[in-house]
């Protein structure tokens, strides 16, 4: 009786000071920098988040201290625009804002694309009355997005043009058979900043993910590589098979989603023309195209058969879309070459598990924002990676 006594006090004093920590580093942390962000169904975005989430977030449930009355610029995109793997102050827009010394609202969030760029840049971003809307084009899975909400949401079935389709557009749906071990570690994910601390922590993430990184390919056989290039300060790891499928010029769900994605850019911008509200889009590459050099015909390397059509057919997709903004005369911005003259300052997430940027790589993208903030994007004299059509 008297052991049994002693455990119950050991765990209730335990349980006592994990909830004392989290009490402590919820006044202390930011939530939105270790709180995953729970999500909830929605008829025309597929998802939104939770009341949970919204109460580590701000009022919108996005990724600021709060819903301001008016903003400057609003950027609107996905993780990457979100910042995922990065804490809030290093996200591409609070570098774009910080930059720039003026209020910049995030309206990033991990799963969305161009149809929900443009439901929230007309239902809530032009309630801030911005003098610049940022759209955040990622180029690794925006165009199958685009798709996918089109044919998976009636709401969205005026934009359709193809028969048949019925897409399933819930990515955010967690699996029905996980078990309660990984229910639970989803569960801590979105509500414990202890639990992140102690398991995702920056000293043992770091040591655990760049073991990750140099062993890809032997823990993702046949869908991850690795590549080492010490002189260059370069060890990352890529995962381009599920990269090729989205990205794939051939695939007619694709071009469809490609095709919706330019006539929802077209549109977004002649809203913002009407109402004198510069429109500009940020073209994010995708992680292979930032180490194409050391990537492409590389035999040494593993999924050389994959790397080799994704980074073309990604050169083609961005051909077809710098060619469409420039046809329509919408501002853009292309990070990809200040991206891959930083390549050795390890610019994305340090594990093989995650293939966002990190806080140097939102940095850069957030630099070449604010050269395109700086000049408005004018016709002559534009830095290297900008366009806007003659």
């Amino acid at each position: 009786m008297k052991y049994a006594t002693n455990f119950v006090v050991l765990l209730f004093s335990m349980l006592v000071g994990l909830l004392l920590a989290e009490f402590g580093a919820r006044l202390v942390l930011n939530r939105s920098d270790y709180l995953g962000v729970g999500m909830v169904n929605d008829s025309i975005l597929g998802a939104t988040p939770s009341q949970t989430a919204k109460a580590g977030f701000d009022a919108w449930g996005f990724r600021n201290r709060g819903v301001p009355q008016t903003a400057e610029i609003v950027a609107v995109g996905d993780s990457h625009t979100f910042g995922n793997t990065a804490r809030m102050d290093e996200s591409w827009p609070y570098v774009l804002g910080k930059l720039a010394n003026t209020s910049v609202y995030n309206m990033g969030m991990g799963g969305y694309g161009p149809n929900q760029y443009f439901y929230l840049s007309n239902s809530k971003a032009l309630s801030l009355k911005p003098r610049m809307i940022v759209w955040g084009l990622y180029m690794g899975d925006d165009f199958e997005n685009a798709y996918t909400i089109t044919y998976g949401l009636d709401h969205w079935a005026y934009l359709r043009q193809q028969t048949g389709g019925n897409a399933d557009f819930n990515i955010w749906q967690k699996p029905a058979d996980t078990g309660w071990f990984k229910s639970a570690r989803v569960w801590l994910s979105e509500h414990s900043i202890v639990y992140q601390l102690l398991f995702h922590g920056a000293w043992g993430g770091r040591i655990q993910g760049e073991a990750q990184i140099r062993n890809a390919a032997q823990l993702y056989p046949g869908e991850a590589t690795s590549l080492s290039v010490p002189d260059k300060n370069i060890l990352e790891a890529f995962r381009p098979k599920s990269m090729l499928v989205r990205l794939d010029q051939q695939s007619p769900a694709i071009q469809e989603g490609m095709r919706i994605t330019f006539e929802l850019l077209k549109q977004m911008n002649e809203i913002c023309r009407q109402k004198d509200i510069q429109f500009v889009v940020v073209v994010i590459p995708i992680k292979e195209a930032v180490f194409s050099e050391y990537l492409e015909h590389n035999a040494k390397l593993p999924l050389t058969d994959v790397l080799d059509p994704l980074l073309e057919n990604e050169r083609l997709a961005r051909a077809k879309t710098f060619k469409f903004l420039d046809d329509a005369g919408i501002a853009y911005v292309d990070p990809l070459p200040a991206l891959k003259r930083s390549a050795e300052h390890e610019l994305y997430a340090r594990t093989a598990a995650d293939m966002h940027p990190g806080k140097n790589g939102y940095k850069v993208i957030g630099e070449t924002v604010f050269e395109a903030y700086k000049k408005y994007l004018p016709v002559t004299d534009q830095p290297e990676g900008m366009g806007v059509a003659k």
